[in-house]
């Protein structure tokens, strides 16, 4: 007795049932499809860690919904099980080799020593070499490869920056320090003035360029006006006229490293009579951005909202979580 393969799905219970009941009959059957669903379910992790390697992208993205989200996942979950059923990898084919050589036999030695995970021959340009090199590397060992592939992929996004930003946590833990001296001044959570850099520069993987290249590391998105002595970058810039979206071109600030933005950021918002409002409610992280976006920091309509999702994020938690736990750490030494 043969499964059918388009009839099991590891989301189906009752189908995973099916495959054990029926190993005791068709043992080559059961095997090939437990194989299968250990693809697809290798094939998901990838897909997403794909997608949250995006998440900074799509902050802004006008289809950036729940909605979106939902129905984008539900279109991955089947892609999955789709290109494990026709072992776009070959990885079902290894396990069952693995696991039972005797089902495996018809192929000649040399057929099964061929039988290897490959990646596309097709050639990336030279400056992103080692990106490849690494994600080529962790498909070798496929336990870990998704969340290796994101680090390779962020990697290589920051290679001509100066300022290597792999993953959402390596940026926090980056500014962390230098956000908790310049946060002092204004009375802010360090942690809130790092998830407003966080949403403009999409956790450092948009990062505004000078004319010769090189990183602004403007962090906040701070126009330069008329007074601004220093150096700039004009870019494409995305605002809100009327509550509706339109490209511009805007000229910004550029600063010689990260903590000289974070330390300019503290002297604009303080030293600028149109944001004091936002000062006097620095205790409040809400209530601050809410103020900010009252004054006309961005046109965003939601650009509170979507700070405070930054804020309130896994990362931001697990950042939260490892500073109670240094914490109570240091109190018992003592």
């Amino acid at each position: 007795m043969s499964l059918t393969p388009n009839n099991v799905s590891y989301h189906d219970l009752a189908s995973l049932q099916q495959i054990s009941s029926n190993s005791a009959k068709d043992e080559k059957a059961a095997l090939r499809q437990a194989a299968q669903q250990f693809e697809s379910i290798f094939f998901g992790m990838l897909l997403s860690s794909m997608r949250k390697a995006n998440a900074g992208f799509e902050v802004d993205g006008m289809m950036n919904s729940q909605t979106t989200k939902f129905y984008r996942d539900m279109h991955d979950s089947q892609m999955a099980t789709d290109l494990a059923q026709k072992g776009a990898l070959g990885l079902a084919d290894l396990l069952v080799q693995q696991l039972s050589p005797a089902l495996g036999g018809s192929a000649k030695p040399e057929e099964k020593a061929e039988k290897t995970l490959q990646m596309p021959t097709h050639i990336l340009p030279a400056r992103k070499a080692n990106a490849v090199t690494a994600l080529a590397n962790t498909v070798q060992t496929a336990p870990v490869a998704a969340d290796i592939s994101a680090e390779a992929a962020g990697a290589a996004a920051q290679e001509s920056t100066g300022w290597q930003v792999a993953s959402p946590a390596d940026f926090v833990k980056s500014l962390l320090p230098a956000a908790r001296q310049t946060a002092k001044a204004l009375g802010l959570d360090p942690l809130a003035l790092v998830a407003q850099a966080a949403l403009e520069t999409g956790w450092g993987q948009r990062m505004i360029k000078t004319a010769q290249g090189e990183n602004s590391f403007n962090l906040f998105g701070i126009k330069a006006n008329n007074g601004w002595q220093g150096q700039t970058a004009v870019v494409d810039t995305l605002e809100y006229r009327g509550g509706v979206a339109k490209k511009e071109q805007a000229k910004f600030r550029a600063y010689d490293s990260p903590a000289h933005s974070l330390q300019d950021y503290v002297d604009f918002i303080s030293g600028s009579s149109r944001y004091q409002d936002a000062v006097k409610v620095t205790t409040d992280a809400k209530a601050y951005f809410e103020q900010l976006q009252a004054a006309g920091y961005a046109t965003d309509p939601a650009y509170a909202q979507k700070i405070m999702a930054v804020y309130q994020s896994p990362v931001m938690q697990q950042v939260r979580s490892e500073q109670d736990d240094a914490q109570e750490s240091s109190v018992g030494a003592d």
